[in-house]
């Protein structure tokens, strides 16, 4: 600080000026005790809480005025006040007008969990004999003052949770629970919601003056840049809590100076580099918590090298290298979350027996071996997780005599063998995730002694013979998943009696035969029905047309017949799907209609066309495989075609096996596109444009065209048409636009779409006067679908699938303006922690900015460019220049109530705040680090929150 007077200039150190700033206002302020609280009551709101604070006017002796009697104060023997304490009260108001320079003796301030808002004073220092501050669960805001280095004798300071956000951490967990969220935390997107009113900055380096600490809890505050180094002078420490901020770079060396700590916790911060190798030293902790940073390398070997460790998390790093040997020999542990990692090891030999175990999740790292028959000795395990490895080996029975087991998930593994009939002694089981594995053998009746069962998922394995009839008793099942196995004989009846069934019932991809039995209309509560691709028979019950609640329904690939129902879901538009089921008739894409002979020819030229092979999903790798080996040899046989084509057309389709709506046929495409004319043209591609084709019947179709003829013959077009198939033969959502087949026949090679009739995003947005028709709640609702879109890609597709291109040309609107993500030709499935390495592919504007560096692609490309498109959507127009901004400005403040499309009028109140939530969720999307983004499973998430919130 320099300090001018007349021709004289000198310097006076920081600290020092702000001492004698303290020392100035102590000896000014001439304010008693009692009049310097009652002056803070009268700026306050009036509360209840303060009643007890009144100054009596009736004497003139001012000695006679005391606070000491006042709630919440306590004085020594010479009436000097030594404890604030109105903790839990409800206070409100701010700390502006108390004057703490008059309490030179005070020991205790205590305001935690009140409402008080605005700054913490910057003259907090004064208070030279504090020996404990606690701020916390308030709403204050602002920075950490430098004065608070001041205070040496604090020995538990305490500034947490001071956010406004509270509200939206209540709705994200209202059981209380703070589930870990993705990879960057919805807490990360918290903060930045609300970063003007969080209490955050830089933390001093002076905070390792105040060397009697043994509490400081920072955390779920906006504080960022490194964790001061400085910190290592602390060395009483046992707890510090820095979690849930913005922190960033590497854990400084001189925490492992702090030999007394037991609690430590970083997670969900910024952090990155590997942990120290000083963590060694740490011989007492008990809780440690690392986890939703960048972190690199080993976790530290002797993290239970005291055999204390109670809590540990590590989850949502990088973490690579063996499981810490000494977690093996650590029977202290209580929960463990390592989940998402890199991290390889055995699960037969890197886990002991764990008595007070009761949560255990490794899911989604490198681990090998046997499943172990020691988990059954963790008798008070309640979840354990390991989906996600490569475990082999059977499922021992030891593991369902863990009486306390509430979650098991297995998925996504080598296990095989059968389901153990000791399955029914797990009675508490309320999920239980054996997917994506070896299984094979009956699904054992046991599993009816689950009762309190949840949520069942055995799909994704060789499971064979009937489902049990005692599954029916289980009577709690929410979901049940049964597809893609080998289950046959009827689906029973007792199906109906699970009346609790609400997200979803899939059988499909079985071999079930008979008729679907009409008990299934009792479950009034199910959302999703899909039993395609098995052998079923007969006509459709009319019960399933009462099931009011259900959305989405898969019917396709049976042997179905008779008239569809008229009621319910058949007369909506929600999803539908009856497609494949040749003696199924009515109204419906893809169904004759009643009152056509199902084996009568359209008309008598037809016998010399081609049916199209159209497949709604292929069923396994194999298949995918041999269609795109046939496309390859068609293509090429193309270059060699001349007088053989005669001749070739004649060759039988090896996959006329499936059909459309029963009579679509070649021909009809061809005669219904005049042969591809350019007036049926709605858009063009990279590799191929997209013709309207109106069918006899008066449906409509999109029609994508491969450029793959002899003059445009390339390997990048054959690879964009097996992309494409291979995607959209994989995906079923709703904000996801149809495929109902390819052709690679006669002339040409194409796929054949569900038609969007309102064209493309860009198209509307681009046009002043459809603009208008896509108002406020419409644009929040276009945003909501492409994020529902990109979440189910990302998260619930396995492996999971980028687009890599997201573009407002690739968002088509439905007539209703329901948005559907479209054109899969750039799309890429991604094994999990395995980046594509590729050339460019995407839309200039929209790709991350990233990819000018490095050809590795992630999921986090489709997240930069979904925040691009938000702001699109926002605008009006593409935010070229807002994009630039964000990617170059340290301020990424933006107030967006002046970026809004300036052709719509100004939104309501309701809808506002989901505009400023989209807003500043595509700010947090276009973060140059990828690892910062937050996931599309937590913007989806967010996002479907504030709609409910505000409907």
């Amino acid at each position: 600080m320099i300090i001018h007077n007349h021709n004289y200039k000198f310097a006076i150190p920081h600290t020092l000026f702000v001492l004698l700033l303290l020392a100035l206002c102590q000896v000014s302020s001439g304010l008693t005790q009692v009049e310097a609280l009652f002056k803070w009551k009268q700026s306050l709101p009036q509360q209840q809480i303060l009643d007890s604070w009144i100054i009596n006017n009736s004497t003139s002796n001012s000695t006679q005025n005391t606070p000491c009697s006042w709630r919440g104060i306590t004085c020594d023997s010479h009436g000097s006040v030594i404890v604030i304490n109105l903790a839990y009260t409800g206070l409100e108001g701010t700390l502006k007008h108390l004057n703490l320079s008059v309490f030179p003796n005070l020991l205790r301030l205590d305001l935690k969990t009140n409402n008080l808002t605005g700054t913490i004073p910057e003259n907090i220092g004064v208070l030279s004999k504090l020996q404990f501050l606690d701020l916390s669960t308030n709403y204050f805001d602002g920075t950490l003052p430098l004065s608070i280095s001041n205070l040496t004798q604090v020995y538990e300071l305490d500034v947490s949770r001071n956010d406004v956000s509270g509200i939206l951490d209540r709705r994200l967990f209202p059981d209380g629970t703070g589930k870990f969220s993705s990879k960057t935390g919805l807490l990360s997107i918290r903060n930045l919601l609300f970063q003007d009113t969080l209490l955050g900055g830089r933390i001093p380096n002076e905070i390792g003056n105040i060397k009697n600490l043994t509490l400081l809890a920072l955390d779920a505050n906006n504080f960022f840049g490194p964790i001061p180094s400085s910190l290592g002078n602390c060395t009483h420490l046992s707890i510090l809590r820095l979690n849930e901020n913005q922190f960033t770079g590497p854990i400084p060396p001189s925490i492992g100076k702090l030999t007394n700590l037991t609690d430590l916790r970083f997670f969900t911060n910024n952090l990155n580099g590997t942990v120290p190798q000083e963590f060694g030293n740490l011989s007492s902790l008990i809780v440690l918590h690392l986890a939703e940073n960048n972190f690199i390398g080993e976790l530290p070997p002797q993290v239970c090298k005291s055999g204390k460790l109670v809590n540990f998390s590590a989850a949502f790093n990088s973490f690579t290298g063996p499981i810490p040997r000494s977690l093996r020999n650590c029977p202290s542990l209580y929960r463990v979350r390592l989940e998402y990692n890199k991290l390889t090891g055995y699960a037969d030999q890197d886990f002991g027996v764990y008595q007070n175990l009761t949560y255990m999740d490794f899911s989604y790292n490198r681990i090998e071996g046997d499943l172990s028959s020691n988990w059954g000795a963790c008798k008070n395990l309640q979840f354990l997780n390991m989906a996600g490895n490569s475990v082999n080996g059977n499922i021992p029975s030891e593991i369902f005599h863990m009486g306390q087991l509430q979650e098991l998930d297995l998925s996504f593994n080598q296990l095989s063998g059968n389901i153990p009939s000791k399955i029914g002694n797990s009675s508490n089981l309320y999920n239980l995730n054996l997917r994506g594995n070896r299984l094979f053998g009956k699904i054992p009746i046991e599993i009816g002694k689950l009762s309190n069962l949840q949520i069942l998922d055995l799909s994704m394995n060789m499971l064979f013979g009937p489902i049990p009839i005692q599954i029916g008793d289980c009577s709690n099942l929410l979901s049940l998943n049964l597809s893609n196995n080998e289950l046959n004989g009827t689906i029973p009846f007792q199906i109906g009696n699970l009346a609790s069934l609400q997200d979803f019932l899939d059988l499909s991809y079985n071999d079930f035969s008979g008729e679907i039995p009409p008990n299934i209309g009792k479950l009034s509560n199910l959302i999703s029905l899909n039993i395609s691709h098995n052998n079923l028979s007969g006509p459709i019950p009319n019960a399933i047309s009462g099931m009011l609640s259900l959305s989405t329904l898969n019917l396709s690939y049976n042997h179905l017949e008779g008239n569809v129902p008229k009621d319910g879901i058949f007369n909506s538009s929600y999803p539908l799907d009856l497609s494949n089921n040749p003696n199924l008739c009515g109204n419906f894409k893809g169904l004759q209609h009643c009152n056509v002979s199902l084996n009568e020819p359209s008309n008598g030229s037809n016998k010399n066309k081609v049916v199209i092979p159209i497949v709604a999903s292929l069923g396994g790798a194999l298949l995918v495989s041999l269609v795109f080996v046939g496309i390859f040899l068609f293509c090429y046989k193309r270059k060699l075609r001349t007088s053989r084509q005669k001749s070739f057309l004649e060759i039988p389709n090896p996959f006329s096996i499936w059909y459309f709506n029963g009579r679509v046929v070649y021909g009809d495409i061809i005669e219904a596109t005049k042969n591809f004319d350019n007036k049926y043209c709605i858009g063009e591609g990279a590799f191929g444009n997209v013709y309207k084709a109106e069918m006899p019947g008066g449906q409509i179709f999109a029609v994508k065209k491969l450029k793959c003829d002899e003059e445009n013959l390339d390997t990048e077009s054959i690879k964009s048409f097996e992309s494409e198939v291979e995607a959209m033969t994989e995906t079923r959502h709703r904000n996801i636009v149809k495929l109902y087949g390819f052709c690679c026949e006669g002339m040409h090679t194409f796929l054949v779409y569900e038609y969007m009739d309102r064209g493309s995003l860009a198209e509307m947005l681009n046009d002043d006067k459809k603009a208008l028709e896509l108002d406020w709640y419409k644009r929040v609702e276009i945003v909501k679908g492409v994020a529902s879109a990109l979440s189910y890609m990302h998260h619930d597709c396995s492996p999971l699938l980028i687009h890599r291109d997201i573009s407002s040309k690739n968002v088509l609107l439905s007539s209703n303006l329901e948005a559907h993500v479209s054109d899969f030709g750039t799309a890429r499935f991604l094994k999990h922690d395995s980046p594509i390495w590729t050339s460019f592919a995407g839309t200039y504007g929209y790709a991350a900015p990233e990819l000018a560096y490095t050809m590795a692609v992630t999921e986090k490309c489709d997240v930069f460019s979904f925040g691009v498109l938000a702001f699109e959507i926002l605008t009006g127009k593409h935010p070229g220049d807002l994009v630039s901004y964000i990617q170059t400005s340290n301020d990424q403040k933006i107030d967006f109530k002046e970026i809004l499309d300036p052709r719509l009028p100004p939104p309501n109140k309701n809808i506002m705040k989901e505009l400023s939530l989209i807003a500043n969720l595509a700010l947090a999307c276009l973060y140059t680090n990828p690892q910062s983004r937050p996931t599309m499973r937590g913007i989806a998430q967010l996002l479907e929150m504030e709609s409910a919130y505000n409907s």
